[in-house]
């Protein structure tokens, strides 16, 4: 299998700290300016990860601190500290890898009652885990290394196969990125296992390098490092806005997976009031459009919040009928015959 290559500072060395001072919720008594804290563990972009904590921080007057992590470094760190943990949130990153730290026992149930708004298909029947914004998986094309070869950017899964892309593709690796995992999950649904795991064999013949972060793929392809990422869509416009002008956006014709990116509760987690007040928190309206003012353009889960206008060139996406129950309950399974099936 091909050497994993970073192309972002370690996470882990990401600590966002910051301790502003503000007022309490609606319902609790004002919080007194550095009585409580919290850790998070956060799967979303970093500048979204600094704008959530300050705006939290300044109504709450918590301090907060945030380790941006991919969903497979972060189920790797709940693993190890069970008996301990650290942080007592998980924000962000596909919602599979939090229905396995649910099957684990590495979650504890809350139901917010924020989340009374939030559609049903956005959470998790049982309570563990609820959505805040939607995300769709496909194409970064760098156009200009396309005009120069004479070609058109990729419009369906089959088209990644084809030889004048060969080494010319970054994808995020499965094992550490969920939004790797997405599509390896979608792959399995929409072609079933064995077909699946021929396909991606053929697939890995065609990457370049597999990056541990599922934006980065995308953002290679804005710098011109490589001719095609696969990423989250609303990813690729955020690099393409902060002046990657050549990227070019394309989603596969046969269908993609996505993602609902979800909040839960560390179980054992230290500070557990204050960890509920910042999931009540991220399942209002406001909290929710606080991502776009940084570039985060997903699609939202509360009904009343204000999508980002960057996202409407996605709509219409074909989507599949990605099963996230089956897909965090097989994680493991899957990843491990991804694996496998590649080193052959």
């Amino acid at each position: 299998m091909k050497k994993l290559k970073a192309v972002c500072a370690l996470s882990l060395a990401g600590l966002l700290l910051f301790s502003l001072s503000g007022c309490g919720g609606e319902k609790k008594e004002p919080v007194k300016a550095g009585t409580q804290k919290l850790t998070v563990y956060w799967g979303a972009l970093e500048d979204f990860m600094a704008a959530d904590v300050a705006a939290f921080e300044k109504e709450t007057g918590i301090k907060v601190t945030a380790v941006r992590m991919s969903s497979g470094e972060t189920l790797k760190r709940l693993q190890a500290e069970k008996n301990a943990p650290k942080a007592s949130v998980w924000f962000g990153g596909p919602a599979d890898g939090q229905i396995q730290a649910k099957a684990d026992g590495l979650l504890e149930k809350y139901v917010s009652p924020n989340a009374a708004k939030i559609p049903d298909r956005f959470k998790d029947p049982d309570g563990f885990w609820t959505g805040v914004y939607v995300g769709y998986l496909g194409f970064a094309s760098n156009g200009k290394l396309l005009k120069e070869k004479n070609l058109e950017p990729p419009k369906s899964w089959n088209d990644l196969l084809k030889p004048e892309y060969r080494g010319q593709i970054v994808m995020p690796n499965p094992k550490t990125s969920g939004t790797g995992y997405t599509l390896l999950a979608s792959m399995f649904q929409l072609r079933g296992e064995e077909d699946a795991l021929e396909y991606m064999k053929k697939l890995d013949k065609q990457i370049k390098t597999y990056q541990r972060s599922g934006s980065a793929p995308a953002k290679l392809a804005g710098q011109g490092e490589c001719m095609i990422g696969i990423s989250f869509l609303h990813d690729a416009i955020k690099f393409r806005e902060s002046g990657m002008k050549d990227l070019i956006l394309t989603s596969p014709s046969e269908g993609t997976g996505y993602e609902v990116g979800a909040v839960s509760l560390i179980k054992g987690g230290p500070d557990q009031e204050a960890a509920k007040m910042f999931i009540d928190w991220c399942l209002t309206a406001k909290a929710q459009e606080i991502g776009q003012t940084v570039g985060s353009y997903q699609f939202l889960t509360h009904p009343d919040a204000k999508p980002p206008k960057q996202a409407d060139e996605l709509k219409g996406t074909p989507l599949i009928k990605y099963n996230f129950l089956w897909s965090g309950k097989h994680r493991d399974e899957v990843v491990n015959k991804w694996e496998k099936a590649i080193d052959k």
